[in-house]
């Protein structure tokens, strides 16, 4: 595959979702370029604004909380993996606002105990909080939620 295909790929690529560079470094790895043309494909796709990395952050930060319920830690996690920066991620997530993020996790809180009505209290209390770390809620804001 040439350059100029690959390049024209890839931008259809893009433009079907946002995606960020470790996604579109790894699809055009797949194509079988080298390192030279990847890294120039990724330079015209970044001036030509088809590749975002703060954009890619927010919209990821907003999609993953809104319909998956994930907290900050599990999005922070899957950020860095993409090899997202701080900076981006910090902006990524100003678009959490914290209200909606404290009622998110007290509807998760809600649910999980009220499928554990069998259990005693403090069994039904070590599940829910063990629940919501694995859905990336922090330990301090479970904790006060949960004490109120």
């Amino acid at each position: 595959m040439t350059q100029r295909e690959a390049l024209e790929k890839i931008k259809r690529y893009c433009a079907y979702q946002e995606r960020c560079q470790s996604e579109v470094r790894q699809k055009l790895y797949s194509f079988g370029l080298n390192s030279e043309p990847i890294e120039n494909i990724l330079c015209i796709l970044i001036e030509e604004n088809f590749i975002d990395e703060e954009r890619f952050s927010k919209n990821f930060v907003r999609g993953k909380f809104r319909y998956k319920k994930w907290g900050k830690i599990k999005i922070k996690q899957h950020l860095k993996q993409k090899d997202i920066s701080e900076y981006c991620i910090k902006k990524g997530f100003e678009e959490i606002n914290q209200e909606d993020y404290l009622k998110a996790l007290e509807e998760i809180l809600l649910k999980k105990s009220d499928t554990l009505v069998n259990e005693n209290k403090f069994i039904r209390k070590q599940k829910t909080i063990k629940y919501a770390m694995s859905r990336g809620f922090e330990y301090e804001l479970i904790c006060d939620l949960l004490s109120n």
